[in-house]
Parts: structure tokens; sequence; C-alpha cells
């Protein structure tokens, strides 16, 4: 069954057992959709007369706009289809060169597109902050952490799969900034 289809308790605990699927892919990508999530629900509290006034309620509109958590919940199925396929080639050794680098392409690039859609999710909460409604904000900032939590665990996921050098420095750059937001709003 489809991770993005399963209650919470059902995907916590098909996470927490002994199979293949949903991993630590699935759960980065889950975490990231709770992240969003957290940010939208401050963005749609800031919709008061005063914030439509102020200009505050077009900048939560967009942000709900920009956030959505769809794409992270079709990751977590999208990196358990990927992680099957992967399996098959550890164990087909008539798989062509070209389908086996096809497949580990794509268990590489479903982690790294979720790193960066984290990165990109952050970077316009940032935006947001000075916007949000001030009874609420920390559920913007709840959705920041989150989507950095995210973020990290896919570049666990990630390094499994033996990306280049420049994409691990890349990856690493991309954290650092993260890092350095959350920092920021701790202050």
């Amino acid at each position: 069954m489809a991770s993005k289809s399963l209650p919470i308790d059902q995907f916590v605990t098909a996470l927490a057992s002994k199979q293949p699927t949903p991993g630590g892919g699935g759960a980065a990508a889950i975490t990231a959709a709770i992240g969003n999530a957290a940010a939208q629900m401050a963005a749609a509290y800031t919709t008061r007369k005063k914030d439509v006034e102020s200009g505050a309620a077009a900048k939560a509109s967009d942000l709900i706009e920009a956030l959505g958590t769809a794409p992270f919940l079709k990751a977590a199925d999208d990196d358990a289809e990927a992680y099957a396929a992967l399996q098959r080639t550890w164990k087909e050794s008539s798989m062509p060169p070209e389908e086996k680098s096809a497949i580990e392409a794509r268990a590489l690039g479903i982690p790294t597109t979720l790193l960066e859609d984290c990165h990109r999710g952050i970077l316009k909460i940032r935006e947001f902050l000075p916007y949000c409604n001030t009874n609420i904000v920390s559920d913007a900032k709840v959705g920041i952490h989150t989507l950095a939590g995210a973020a990290r665990s896919a570049y666990q996921t990630i390094m499994v799969n033996s990306p280049s050098d420049e994409e691990k420095v890349r990856l690493k750059q991309l954290l650092k900034e993260i890092r350095h937001l959350e920092d920021e709003i701790l202050s």
C-alpha cells in the first residue's frame, strides 16, 4: 500500500517493522510534508482583516501556494518504488548496465530532490516570517525545523546511494545554509 494513503499510526508501525519499505527515504519525505503543513497552517492564520490591509495575507497566500504537501507524499512512495528496483539490481546479474545505471540514478535522484525542495521551502518560510501572525509564528518555525530534519535525513539516504564528491560538496553547502537559517531563528 502507498505510504501517502496510510493512516499515520500504520505508517509508523510499517516504518518500525523489519521490511525494506517504508524506510529512511520515506520517513524523510513524510517529515517534509509535515513541515510544509505546519508552515501552511501558520500562513492560513495570517489572513485576518489587519493582515489583508498590511499585505501579510497576500504573503500568506503565496506561501500556501508554494508549499504543497502532495509532492513530498508522492516522494515517499517514489522512494519505496526506487528501492524495490534497486534491490533488483543486486539480484539480477543479467541486467543490462544501462538499466542498472538508470535505476541507481533514480534511487539517488529522489532523496536529492527532496533535500533541494526542503531547502527551497525553508527559504520561502523564512521570507514569510516577518509577515506571519505573531500568535502562531512558532508553527512557521516548526515548519523550518521539520524541513531541516527532513533535509538532513534525505542526505543520509543520498549517501548510501554513492553520490559524486562534487555532489556531496554541493549538498553539504545546502545543509550548511539550512543550519544557518535554523540558528538564525533560534536566537
